[in-house]
């Protein structure tokens, strides 16, 4: 569990932060609306503007973007996007110091659509990415397991998870938003459809100027949330959004799939390619994940109550959770997560590879009857990865929804998400 520190709320990219503004002249922190970029990029700045909700700084930018990097460093100029011109104000200000790290510090909750002059930043700005929390940053985690001690060997150990499925169902509904961890679940959701109608009638416009049809959006993401964690091709959602106007083309679903990604709602985990020791073949779709599960909750226009009757559902959004917590903690060790599926079935939810090519594998199941199964597959699964190439995994493991984190005899280890940290 992540410490407090006054009135704000510690996140795992604190320390990241810090490390690329020792490092370069500016960072872009990128993310979804409302994850808490703000607050943690201001916990790190002398000096701010907002061009979100400051409208007179804003029609200044937009005559001179220059005037908006005045102030103590590092600056924070929050939702730059407003003012595109601002970008390479701030590249140049970069280029004027001599480099000096620390400057400046930027935040957008969309990647403009014309992103050609952001290449220009190459080598000056550093982005990091941001997500809502996970579940040692809002405190559901005990942090008795940690994901990088893992990878260096350490054995899962922890005492029993308290969280129950009620729980999880909850969990997955609020989503790990900052402002939502003190409402009650209904209200949460409540503020989460109305966060998915702004996204379809307000947000997307504002990438790139096109006008879609918001009904259709909201369809888009219903089927998305319909198959959250799986590999749902564009042709089956255009098929499943249909309607009273007909099917929708595949490649409109791409748009507004590419558009949803631009303003950091949905976040597909791309497929793991390995190089192997038997004649599978490796499955190149993507799995299909909003960036927290709460979206697809809310999108879904259900409730924890009914999450519970509908097991199967409720799995896929747990699943779904655990991607969101495991980018978080790999992001923190310089891994990126993908997932595993072949021609033969054999799959694995979550892969963590380092930088440096060191690989972890993880079943996720939310109750604790299918242990057994779900451990055979990853040691099947790691079986067929060419060591020569790739190296043993450095972890294969089970996360779980509750119980005790453990690592059995045949070396795979029982994590209950409730007790992992970065």
């Amino acid at each position: 569990m992540i410490p407090h520190r006054g009135d704000y709320r510690p996140r795992v990219v604190d320390a990241e932060l810090a490390s690329l503004l020792d490092a370069g002249g500016a960072v872009l922190v990128e993310g979804p609306r409302a994850c808490g970029k703000t607050a943690t990029a201001r916990f790190a700045a002398s000096s701010e503007v907002n061009l979100d909700a400051d409208l007179r700084a804003r029609a200044a930018g937009l005559l001179d973007a220059a005037v908006l990097l005045d102030g103590d460093r590092p600056r924070l100029i929050d939702e730059w996007q407003f003012v595109p011109e601002v970008w390479n104000q701030v590249r140049r200000a970069v280029d004027e110091s001599g480099g000096r790290p620390g400057s400046f510090i930027l935040t957008g909750s969309a990647v403009p659509a014309d992103d050609a002059t952001r290449h220009s930043g190459a080598g000056r700005i550093l982005r990091l990415r941001m997500r809502p929390m996970s579940l040692a940053e809002s405190g559901y985690s005990s942090g008795d397991i940690s994901l990088a001690r893992l990878f260096a060997g350490e054995h899962a150990r922890a005492a029993e998870s308290r969280l129950t499925v009620r729980d999880i169902a909850d969990l997955v509904s609020v989503g790990g938003w900052p402002g939502l961890q003190s409402r009650t679940v209904g209200a949460a959701l409540a503020t989460l459809r109305g966060y998915l109608a702004d996204t379809a009638r307000a947000d997307l416009p504002r990438v790139d100027g096109v006008r879609r049809d918001p009904a259709r959006i909201r369809r888009v993401m219903q089927s998305l949330a319909r198959y959250t964690a799986t590999q749902v091709s564009a042709r089956a959602i255009a098929a499943d959004v249909g309607g009273s106007d007909g099917t929708i083309k595949y490649q409109t679903v791409l748009d507004y799939m590419d558009a949803l990604s631009r303003v950091f709602v949905v976040e597909d985990l791309p497929a793991w390619a390995p190089a192997l020791r038997s004649r599978s073949r490796l499955r190149e779709a993507p799995k299909r994940h909003f960036v927290d599960p709460s979206l697809a909750v809310a999108a879904l226009g259900t409730r924890p109550e009914r999450l519970m009757r509908e097991v199967d559902t409720l799995g896929l959004l747990f699943e779904s959770l655990v991607v969101r917590d495991l980018r978080i903690y790999a992001q923190a060790m310089d891994a990126e997560v993908f997932h595993y599926h072949d021609n033969t079935g054999l799959e694995a939810d979550a892969v963590v590879q380092g930088l440096d090519g060191t690989w972890g594998a993880f079943e996720v199941q939310l109750g604790l009857a299918a242990i057994d199964a779900a451990a055979d597959a990853l040691l099947r699964m790691a079986a067929r990865v060419d060591v020569d190439r790739h190296g043993a995994p450095s972890v294969l493991a089970v996360i779980s929804g509750w119980g005790y984190g453990y690592r059995r005899p045949d070396g795979v280890s029982v994590i209950p998400i409730g007790t992992l940290a970065p």
